[in-house]
């Protein structure tokens, strides 16, 4: 999946297949994740939000299934 860099001291870049409704998440640390069944609305408002890693804590991380790639 191709990702996209963010500005974040958190996340390196993030990425999203609509058609699995996946989002892919790369983090400082080098960890990839993947994120099942994430709206394509959630993605949009990640990436739009004025702080990517506090809208991906609060609205992502607990919330939706993951795996660690």
């Amino acid at each position: 999946m191709e990702r996209m860099p963010v500005d974040s001291s958190n996340l390196v870049s993030v990425g999203y297949d609509s058609d699995s409704m996946t989002l892919e998440v790369e983090f400082g640390s080098g960890s990839i994740y993947q994120y099942f069944d994430v709206p394509a609305v959630e993605y949009e408002q990640l990436i739009a939000a004025s702080s990517v890693g506090s809208y991906f804590c609060h609205n992502i991380r607990d919330v939706y299934r993951y795996a660690q790639l």
